[in-house]
Formats: structure tokens, sequence, C-alpha cells
């Protein structure tokens, strides 16, 4: 018989059922005492606090963008708009890409042929690109319901934007403190953002991430830190990165 099987039958009922409630107690106080299945998450500042792990290797997000990008390279063609240089552009676009522009929201950016707040975007042509990459941009404009019906009004018809946000990601102080860290988005609110502007059934929309690869995220490790099953595992509860592709 098995130690539990033995006290069913030497103890009386109302004792068993007092034990019984004391099961969760005396487990949390182990613990609280112990440590438990917390073991090194019990710190309050991040294994690598000085970044997003970019010191370690490729950033965990970084992946996430990179298998979107080249799940839809077939997009990245004829004349593209891309933001801060045209790196994306030419890794995923390569010979289809005809011209490329780059946005910038200011004249200091060397890589800029643009300067521009896409909030209004008033100097850019209307249907001038056939493929916009908006990656890691939306979260820092204040008015992003503003800034997606420039990225529409700019897309020729048929072309498309391919679209990633943040969902579970630290807060960049630098950018913070220069006014240019607003939003952290789910995969709900980025549709609503879209749909508004463009036909509900062009507008494609996935998350990536688990909870561990949202931990490891947030305390700063590289994809070189994990497997690649702990990367490439979904859970729809933990949007670490949102991508989205809408067709014009």
């Amino acid at each position: 018989m098995t130690p539990k099987e033995v006290l069913k039958t030497i103890l009386p009922s109302p004792t068993r059922q007092w034990l019984s409630k004391q099961q969760l107690p005396i487990e949390r106080a182990r613990r609280r005492f112990w440590g438990g299945d917390l073991g090194s998450l019990r710190r309050m500042a991040p294994a690598n606090a000085y970044d997003y792990g970019e010191s370690r290797g490729q950033c965990i997000d970084r992946y996430y963008i990179e298998s979107f990008l080249a799940l839809h390279s077939g997009d990245v063609k004829g004349h593209v708009l891309d933001f801060a240089d045209e790196s994306c552009t030419r890794k995923f676009g390569g010979a289809k890409v005809t011209r490329v522009d780059v946005l910038h929201h200011t004249a200091e950016s060397p890589k800029a042929t643009i300067v521009a707040d896409l909030a209004c975007g008033d100097q850019i042509p209307s249907g001038t690109f056939d493929c916009i990459l908006c990656t890691q941009v939306l979260h820092c404009i204040y008015d992003c319901a503003a800034a997606v019906r420039t990225l529409h009004r700019i897309l020729k018809p048929g072309g498309v934007v391919l679209v990633t946000g943040p969902g579970i990601q630290k807060i960049d102080s630098i950018d913070m403190e220069n006014g240019e860290e607003f939003w952290r988005f789910t995969s709900l609110s980025l549709r609503r953002l879209f749909e508004e502007v463009f036909p509900k059934n062009q507008v494609e929309v996935n998350t990536y991430g688990n909870v561990f690869a949202a931990v490891a995220f947030l305390h700063g490790f590289a994809v070189e830190d994990l497997r690649r099953e702990d990367l490439e595992c979904h859970d729809p509860d933990y949007e670490v990165s949102i991508s989205l592709r809408a067709v014009k």
C-alpha cells in the first residue's frame, strides 16, 4: 500500500479532509521558503540589463521579425519603402527591388531619402510604393491610426505593407527619454488599426513566442542562448512579436 492509502485506513474522515485542505497552503509556504520552481528567476534585475540581447547574439524578437519577412520575401519587390536603413529590403528583396527609399523623421539620419512624420506624411506622394517594410516602427508613433492611414495612402493599388510590432518587450529608456516610446500591441489592437483602413479580408495577423521565449527576451538573452524548439513553440497567450501583412 502507498503511504496515502495507509493514511486513509488509519485516519478518520474529518482528519483526512482537514489535511487535504492544508495541501495548498503548505505547498505555498514550502515555495516561499525554498524558492520552489522560481529558481534563478527570483531576482529583481534582468540577467543582461544592458540591451535586448544584441551583445550576446541575435535578439529574440529579431529572429521572429526575420522569420516573418523571409516568409513574405516575395512581396519585397519593385519600389520599396523602408525605415532607418535599407538592410531588410536588400536582404529579403534582392534583385526583385528596383528602387528603395528610406524614411526617417529627422534629417539627422544619413540613410534617409525621405524626411517625414509618418503620422502626417503629406509630402510623400500617394500611390508610390509596391511594398513597405514597417518593422518596429508604429510603437514609436503616438498617432498610430494616422500613421496607418498614411501607409495605405502611399501604397500603390495592390501594394503590400509588412508590419511588425512589439508585444511582450521591455521599455527602451533612450527612446522613452526622446519621446519615441508609446505603445505595446496585441494581435487584436494591431488588426483593428489596419482593418479600419484596409479591407478586412486583406489583413493577416500572426503572433510569435511563448512564456519561455518571453522571459528570456525580457532578461536580455539572445537566440544563441536558446534551442530552436524554445523559439518555435507557439503559445497565443504570450505574444512576444506580432506581424501583419496588409494589401491595398
